[in-house]
């Protein structure tokens, strides 16, 4: 591949530079993260792109470095770069017959040996072993040829890196005192005195006992990183003229500059695999959001690009309107983010937003007045399906180790295998509504999940999995600013009242979220990625509360006759009676008048019906309702008509 963006300095990655520039005093090398990545290289001219062995290869030639000898439990042992000299090199120390092959612990410990230029270890003993006369073990020598020798796949050599098994443990104690015991050679046309390393390649830094790591400086742990920003765009520049060409647009970013900015926290391989991915669905060079998208989620179809999401959020405000009462700011500036959600406006300002979720919505106000119904029915107006729709209550995850519900359990704790609750969701359904209930009551470590959400867009799991979170609405309740709790005194004072005009709450409201965020939790850089999408409701008033008790009414009726088979009916003063009395407590929204029509009616409803005995077909009409006092709940009055009405 060619491009156009100039000569360069000699380059290559800085982890690829530290192990070529310590060689001197470091036997052996733990090479952990990003290991299976691609890798640019420049020579001053164009970059090159290089997987890791090769890469390893390029920083240790120049320091009079024969071959490498590659291992790893399937292949067995191999060499790189695989000519007639390096074959000749591996031959000189290792003896002829070893490449292509897999050895036991034993001829691999020999093998390691003779790269590294120690004394081979001892036979053991038996019984009847005895020494010869003269015999002794055969010493330190310098190897015929500079090698190093590169253990693939490590982490796959234990099956526990904290419970090792006899032979795994005097494995790695023997790999130790090879580090330990290992000395810097020179050559005669080398005068550099160095070591022929062992470098061990695994994903996680703790893959490999701790021990083993930690045993002295010998043993250097080196991280190979994720690419940078720059790395991305000139691995993008590389791949991106591959595709067909986008049309010019003025102003806008060029495709290369897309893809790197969409790639955050990928590897450049990732890249590779968008663009084959683009070429082989016929996506041009102005669609690598697509391809990208695409790759992450796989999913080919964009829910939000069909027309019946812009038809539905048009639609939406008469219809939620009717379903999330007496809430006409609040559902107004919900659907006006939506629509921004829905054109993929959020977070135009910056310059990569495509990776963020898409939309963030953050419900607050009193109990009770809808906040979670309107998330359910943002989840149906959106994706036509209630079940795209995921819940967190977050009075559940207030321990410290809640977090590990979320994303699961690091490798070797109880759960690992089950994976995040959280990350799992998604990974199904890429595309839902999720929901934070009561988003104070979380743990402090939890929130710093949704800091990552919120600004990467993703989470990586127990497992090492990432999940992107671009296609999804995120929703946060809370309640906080109606009222507060002393820490010393444990007194509660309540801030605003049913009756306070609606600007003074919202500025309450923000006030004490704002307070909440910066002084008790000490975050304020969660609530700045909240920004304005913070959703203030107000308390129900009289009427809506009288609305909402008759639309419950209606439902324990249709309740009724489902269930039972029973015709109910209510009195017109009995409707009233209830309706006043069940929409006298405002303080505890819908939920509340629910709460007092269960005991005012239902509850009396269920004793008048068990023991009057009537069944399918009657007709129950409640004449009266009768409040309750200190000894005895609410009662009815009611006449049961057998067979229905004559």
């Amino acid at each position: 591949m060619s491009t156009e963006l100039g000569t360069r300095p000699h380059t290559v990655p800085a982890f690829a530079g530290e192990i070529a520039g310590t060689l001197a005093v470091h036997s052996q090398y733990v090479l952990h993260g990003n290991t299976r990545d691609r890798f640019l290289v420049s020579d001053g001219g164009a970059p090159q792109i290089m997987e890791l062995v090769p890469l390893l290869w390029h920083v240790l030639r120049p320091a009079g470095f024969d071959a490498l000898v590659t291992y790893d439990t399937v292949a067995g042992l191999g060499v790189y770069p695989a000519t007639p000299e390096g074959h000749r090199a591996v031959d000189q120390v290792l003896g002829a017959n070893v490449l292509g092959r897999r050895p036991s612990p034993e001829r691999l410990r020999a093998h390691l040996t003779k790269v590294v230029g120690t004394a081979e270890q001892p036979p053991p003993e038996t019984d009847n072993a005895r020494p010869a006369a003269g015999a002794q073990a055969c010493g330190a020598q310098r190897p015929a040829a500079r090698l190093a020798f590169v253990v693939d796949h490590a982490s796959r050599l234990v099956r526990s890196p904290t419970q090792l098994d006899q032979a795994e443990r005097d494995q790695f104690l023997f790999f130790q005192k090879l580090a330990l015991t290992a000395e810097a050679h020179e050559y005669p046309d080398r005068p550099r005195a160095l070591h022929n390393p062992v470098i061990w390649l695994v994903e996680g830094e703790r893959d490999l006992p701790v021990w083993f790591t930690a045993g002295g400086e010998a043993i250097r742990t080196v991280a190979v990183p994720m690419p940078t920003l720059d790395e991305r765009t000139t691995m993008a520049g590389l791949l991106v003229p591959m595709l067909p060409p986008a049309h010019p647009r003025p102003g806008r970013i060029t495709p290369a500059q897309e893809l790197a900015g969409l790639t955050e926290g990928m590897a450049l391989d990732s890249l590779f695999k968008i663009i084959k991915l683009a070429l082989d669905r016929g996506l041009g060079a102005d669609r690598v959001a697509d391809a990208t998208r695409i790759f992450k989620l796989g999913i080919d179809d964009n829910l939000w690009r069909r027309g019946s999401v812009r038809e539905q959020i048009t639609t939406g405000q008469r219809v939620i309107a009717g379903r999330v009462l007496g809430q006409e700011r609040a559902v107004g500036k919900t659907l006006d983010i939506l629509k921004r959600a829905a054109l993929g406006l959020s977070g135009a300002q910056a310059s990569t937003s495509g990776h963020r979720p898409r939309g963030v919505l953050f419900f607050a106000g009193p109990t009770g007045v809808g906040k979670t119904e309107l998330a359910k029915q943002v989840a149906e107006l959106l994706f036509g399906d209630a079940q795209a729709y995921l819940r967190f209550d977050m009075s559940e995850f207030s321990a410290e180790q809640a977090a590990d519900r979320l994303i699961g359990a690091p490798p070797g704790y109880v759960g690992f295998e089950a994976g995040g609750e959280l990350t799992g969701a998604v990974r199904r359904r890429p595309f839902q509504v999720v929901l934070f209930d009561e988003i104070e009551k979380a743990h402090p470590l939890v929130l710093d999940k949704f800091l990552q959400i919120l600004e990467d867009g993703r989470l990586t799991d127990g497992q090492g999995v990432t999940t992107y979170f671009s296609e999804c609405v995120l929703v946060f309740t809370s309640n906080l600013g109606i009222l507060r709790t002393d820490r010393e005194t444990g007194t509660t004072r309540r801030l605003v009242e049913p009756n306070t005009p609606y600007p003074e709450l919202e500025r309450s409201v923000r006030t004490e979220i704002r307070r909440h965020f910066t002084t008790e939790l000490k975050r304020p850089e969660l609530l700045n990625r909240f920004g304005d999408n913070i959703v203030v409701f107000d308390y129900i008033s009289p009427d809506v509360a009288a609305r909402i008790c008759e639309l419950q009414l209606d439902n324990v009726v249709t309740k009724v006759y489902v269930e039972l088979g029973i015709e109910l009916r209510l009195s017109p003063t009995a409707r009233a009676d209830l309706v006043r009395t069940c929409s006298s407590d405002l303080e505890n929204g819908g939920r509340g008048v629910g709460n007092l029509l269960e005991s005012n009616l239902v509850n009396p409803l269920a004793r008048e019906l068990f023991d009057s005995g009537a069944g399918q077909g009657d007709l129950v009409e409640v004449v009266a309702v009768h409040p309750g006092d200190d000894e005895r709940g609410p009662t009815l009055t009611t006449r049961v008509t057998q067979g229905g009405p004559r």
